[in-house]
């Protein structure tokens, strides 16, 4: 067996890019970008006006003019105007630009319009106030948005404003997950005294969800020839390869053996931590293995701490730095394996996450999952570990600290 950072380093080790395309815009929420996004203009492109009211020219102003006469009227998105004579104004709306020879708005809260004259009420005037200054925010070929940056909507709005409609992304990887065990049947199936329902892949498939990506799975029998014969052709079209049950000691815990015959170099088989110890990891030429133990919580388990980070290293995404948290409660460790701990977490008033055990019933009891938030990583001890005691945890909820 290997240590649980031994594990970590090996797995990280294999990531790798999956290539590079092009998609429209409209297709690229999540997807993390293989270039940067340049302005292709000043930001702003002219100068901005900011509040609705009057353009005028300072210098008028400031020689004593409090009476500006209205010689038209501006709306955003028309041609700018001129100031024709001194001590006119323009009517202007926000958003507009501003008219020529104009360099200060006044706000219609500062004046008062007679008869097309606008009498100001204020001596508080500043040059270019109220004026959003062309190239203010970003000069043109500025970076606006950085290679490896995942696309959310904000940055959806910024790549439109400026006019990217085809973008290069990081491909995602193919990924087929299997099931096995001659104990499984479909969910829509009611099982016998003797039988589970398949779930491990459907959860599987919903942390791929996660990353944008869309896998696909299928179930193998738990016979060897079988197995050998899905492996072979999954194998062939996946760059990764996902895989529950099958990895113990049993006698039908045939899928180690079948990797290795399908030329899958095994990194290691075992980890000192429970749940998840079985877990065996690969690497084919063109295609990376994870073989989770067949236990419900192990799979998912191992899925969050393993899985996920190898995803998103190898799709330049951030890493998934670990949240520390503190214990609520005194815990005894496991004394030579590290504990991945069940938690809820919650937030007292002085802003201290906290995460409350829950004992649950072992790496088969799944229901367990569904009042935590993740998983708190303990060390092996041989004493007991106190409250406040602060450690990592990998979260499996968008919602833990909301």
């Amino acid at each position: 067996m290997i240590s649980v950072q031994e594990a970590t380093n090996i797995v990280l080790q294999q990531s790798r890019s999956f290539g590079i395309e092009s998609v429209h815009f409209g297709q690229s929420l999540g997807r993390v970008l293989a270039q940067d996004i340049l302005a292709d203009t000043d930001l702003p492109p002219f100068h901005r006006v900011m509040m609705d009211g009057i353009a005028i020219l300072k210098s008028d102003f400031d020689n004593g003019c409090r009476s500006f006469k209205i010689q038209e009227m501006q709306r955003a998105g028309e041609i700018p105007k001129t100031l024709s004579l001194p001590n006119n104004a323009v009517e202007i709306m926000t958003g507009a630009a501003l008219p020529i020879g104009a360099d200060c708005i006044i706000p219609y809260e500062q004046f008062e319009i007679i008869d097309n004259n606008a009498h100001v009420q204020t001596e508080d005037v500043i040059h270019f106030q109220n004026i959003h200054s062309q190239g203010s925010d970003k000069k043109k070929h500025d970076v606006l948005i950085k290679k490896n940056s995942t696309i959310g909507a904000a940055e959806i709005g910024v790549i439109t404003s400026v006019g990217q409609t085809e973008l290069s992304v990081y491909k995602l990887p193919r990924i087929h997950i299997f099931s096995t065990g001659d104990e499984l049947v479909e969910p829509e199936k009611t099982p016998l005294p003797h039988q589970i329902r398949r779930s491990n892949v459907h959860a599987l498939q919903h942390i791929l969800k996660s990353q944008g990506i869309e896998g696909t799975q299928s179930h193998v029998a738990d016979d060897y020839e079988s197995i050998l014969a899905a492996l072979k052709n999954v194998l062939l079209n996946n760059d990764i390869v996902l895989l529950t049950g099958g990895v113990s000691k049993g006698k039908y815990d045939l899928i180690p053996q079948a990797l290795e015959a399908c030329g899958i170099q095994k990194l290691f088989h075992r980890i000192e931590q429970r749940p998840g110890k079985p877990m065996w990891f690969g690497k084919g030429e063109h295609t990376t293995v994870f073989a989770f133990p067949g236990n419900p919580v192990s799979t998912f388990m191992c899925a969050i701490r393993y899985l996920l980070p190898f995803l998103r290293q190898s799709l330049c995404k951030e890493s998934m730095s670990a949240v520390h948290l503190k214990l609520a409660t005194d815990f005894v460790p496991h004394p030579s394996l590290t504990f991945f701990l069940q938690v809820k977490i919650h937030i007292d008033e002085q802003a201290i996450a906290w995460a409350t055990p829950f004992k649950g019933n072992g790496s088969g009891d799944y229901a367990n999952l569904i009042d935590a938030d993740g998983f708190l990583e303990i060390p092996p001890s041989e004493k007991a570990v106190l409250k406040g005691t602060s450690f990592p945890a990998f979260l499996f909820r968008t919602s833990s600290f909301m």
